[in-house]
């Protein structure tokens, strides 16, 4: 039991951190703005529990980065059931905003007709993908919801990171470059298997090149999609001098079968990553999208060394 002078205990008592003065103190926590719109992930590929689960860590990394932020999934193939269309989402999440206002006003509240998009929606894709792209935008366009499309969350050097880790994970590289430990199964090629065709190869090959500045091993690009492309890349990355390599994919998870990864990884007689999945860096970039559809100063986006 404590009095105004103290505990009467002689426990200490925890008093507020005074706000430290000057240009030096931390800045306030940025929170989403009342009445912002919906941040709704457009999960691609087959729904299945474990997409599921991947989905919302994403949605809680980017709640956790962005307090108050109304974070939603809707999966592309979905079923409406267990698992809510992107159509369905949107047009539900219109229908609540509806709903607050017409509550507000009833109450006698002075409150303004709400406007803007509802939703801003962004695709789980680490890379463009035009086929996958066009099925959100037609569910977009489906829901009758005035709703933000943004891109894929790639090309990004958080991106490269999280490539980093999941090869250090796999022993397939060394989880920090400075430490001069060696990993025997170590590769010293890497191949960066994308979906989408040329214009994700490009993109994913961005991404490669900041990887390669990572592991001072040379990275390239492939489609996961194209026949031959991955086999292709191997050859070309031995015949200059690499002997043992490893798949990187550039991929989130959802948008590809898991066997064609074990498929590619055969093909190029080698081992492959796990997919980037719910990596932090997947919901910062995700919100990062949000935030700049809606003109908000985003949280720090900058990656740290993987150690």
């Amino acid at each position: 039991m404590s009095s105004p002078t103290g505990p009467a205990s002689g426990l200490p008592v925890r008093m507020p951190r005074p706000r430290q003065p000057g240009r030096h103190r931390r800045p306030e926590p940025l929170a989403a703005p009342e009445g912002a719109p919906a941040l709704v992930l457009a999960v691609p590929g087959t729904p299945s529990a474990a997409t599921r689960s991947l989905a919302e860590e994403v949605v809680s990394i980017a709640r956790s980065e962005l307090p108050g932020l109304d974070g939603r999934i809707g999966y592309l193939d979905g079923d409406d059931a267990e698992f809510p269309t992107l159509t369905a989402v949107l047009a539900h999440a219109a229908e609540e905003r509806t709903a607050r206002f017409e509550r507000a006003k009833a109450a006698g509240a002075d409150v303004k007709e709400p406007d803007g998009p509802v939703a801003v929606v962004v695709p789980l894709l680490a890379g463009p993908d035009s086929a996958l792209l066009r099925q959100v935008r037609q569910a977009v366009m489906d829901s009758r919801v005035a709703a933000d499309l943004t891109d894929s969350l790639g090309p990004h050097p958080l991106l490269a990171e999280a490539l980093h880790v999941r090869l250090s994970e796999a022993g397939l590289a060394r989880a920090d470059r400075a430490r001069l430990f060696t990993v025997a199964t170590a590769a010293d090629g890497i191949i960066l298997a994308s979906v989408g065709g040329e214009e994700a190869v490009q993109a994913a090959g961005i991404t490669g090149m900041l990887l390669a500045a990572r592991l001072a091993v040379p990275v390239m690009a492939a489609a996961l999609d194209q026949e031959g492309s991955i086999a292709a890349i191997a050859e070309q990355l031995r015949g200059s001098g690499s002997q043992q390599l490893a798949l990187a994919p550039y991929l989130i998870g959802p948008e590809i079968d898991p066997g064609l990864l074990q498929a590619a990884a055969a093909e190029a007689g080698c081992s492959a990553a796990e997919a980037l999945g719910p990596y932090p860096a997947i919901g910062k970039l995700a919100l990062a999208k949000y935030t700049t559809a809606l003109g908000i100063a985003p949280p720090q986006q900058q990656g740290a060394p993987v150690r």
